[in-house]
């Protein structure tokens, strides 16, 4: 596993911890810690879990309206936790990390997908992520500059 992935998906961790504990912010040190000591004691990843969770939880409303949107047979609270945070590390990849590639973003979604969601997970996120990628590139931004974070 490459240290980019396991840093996503430690950070997928820690954001369905902070989403099943009520999206509480100021418990993010310690689940992250935790995260770290239980499943990548150690794992040094230049900070990139941290800086993905808190650009996941700065843009968490554009986010999740990215979500609303583009999952539209499903209300945001119906989407099972794992998927949901999920989609929310891809949308910020996506649309607001300017140092991801659109392809990795959404490639890195579908597999963590696959591996801790349910069957058709990859599916459903590959579906949510392609969409906003397909509109970013017909409105041009598949080219420009991503959305400020």
């Amino acid at each position: 596993m490459s240290n980019r992935h396991l840093a996503r998906t430690l950070a997928m961790q820690a954001l369905f911890n902070w989403d099943f504990n009520g999206k509480k912010e100021n418990i993010f040190e310690d689940i992250v810690s935790g995260i770290f000591s239980n499943f990548a004691p150690d794992f040094d990843d230049q900070g990139f879990v941290k800086n993905l969770i808190s650009g996941v939880v700065k843009n968490i409303d554009a986010i999740d309206k990215y979500i609303i949107k583009y999952a539209t047979e499903w209300p945001l609270e119906q989407i099972t936790m794992v998927d949901r945070n999920i989609l929310r590390i891809g949308v910020y990849e996506l649309v607001f990390d300017e140092n991801i590639p659109a392809k990795v973003a959404i490639n890195e979604a579908i597999e963590i997908a696959k591996t801790f969601g349910g069957a058709s997970s990859g599916k459903f996120v590959n579906g949510v992520l392609g969409a906003i990628y397909k509109d970013m590139e017909k409105e041009g931004e598949g080219t420009q500059p991503k959305e400020n974070n």
